[in-house]
């Protein structure tokens, strides 16, 4: 289960996206984010289905990697449907006694469930495409666009952030591997049971997460790392005609989106 995470991971490849400038990737995926929430139709969601499989068609990313990284959320995916199925008034379609389904849960639950399943498979496609060293790169540029004097820093310790994650999830599956080889259960009992059994695998993840900030420290004195002033690239960042397309595609998206929640 925790493998199947793949935000924070980079998978090598020479596909369209791949290739994009940082700043790009960054850019347009705030223009998605912005269409996504603003569609509340079933044309909208219609078309950012389409419109997202074939960016994961561009990317050339297995679908099963998709399907993967996806797999950790159906908890809160079945208990956002739930909530709206039976929660939210409307037309009834089904009861019985207290619990009823409405038309207009059902339809708006549905609509969550993929506006937030078409997220996480876009931002996964982020890190996924994108090097750690290129998306810091780049979220450094564009946080200093709109004038952050602190963008060299918050990049830093966002895209260490991201780094971090396939790096504790295989610390963690070692560390239940080894309480489970010492008799640790699990999977067994109640609520309690449960959240006390992951006493002793908190205890040293989070040591050896300590362990792991303090030795990235000491390496960055090591060499003299001082924040953003004054540092040299070896590889700058420069746009290509594919960027402009990019972009131009990513406005005539947000266009449709806004298209159809206002007129149709």
């Amino acid at each position: 289960m925790l493998k199947d995470i793949t935000i924070g991971q980079y998978i090598p490849g020479e596909s369209v996206i791949h290739k994009l400038d940082p700043r790009t990737k960054i850019i347009t995926l705030l223009f998605y984010m912005v269409g996504l929430f603003m569609l509340n139709n079933a044309s909208g969601y219609a078309f950012i289905i389409f419109f997202t499989a074939a960016v994961i068609v561009l990317s050339r990313i297995p679908v099963i990697i998709i399907l993967k990284g996806l797999r950790p959320l159906w908890i809160i995916l079945a208990l956002t449907l739930s909530l709206h199925v039976f929660l939210t008034q409307g037309d009834i379609i089904w009861q019985w006694n207290f619990l009823k389904i409405t038309s207009q849960g059902l339809q708006q639950g549905t609509f969550m469930v993929l506006r937030l399943v078409c997220l996480v498979t876009v931002t996964s496609l982020l890190t996924l495409t994108t090097t750690p060293i290129l998306l810091t790169d780049g979220l450094e540029r564009v946080l200093k666009a709109v004038f952050i004097p602190v963008a060299h820093e918050l990049a830093m310790m966002m895209t260490i952030a991201l780094r971090f994650i396939p790096t504790l999830i295989e610390e963690t599956e070692k560390i239940m591997k080894a309480q489970m080889a010492r008799g640790a259960d699990f999977d067994s009992g109640g609520i309690l049971a449960r959240a006390k059994s992951l006493i002793p695998l908190l205890v040293p993840l989070f040591l050896s997460s300590f362990r792991r900030a303090d030795e990235l420290a000491m390496a960055m004195e090591a060499r003299c790392y001082r924040g953003g002033e004054n540092r040299t690239r070896m590889k700058q960042l420069r746009m290509a005609g594919r960027d402009y397309r990019a972009f131009a595609v990513s406005l005539v998206f947000l266009f449709i989106c806004i298209y159809t929640r206002y007129w149709m």
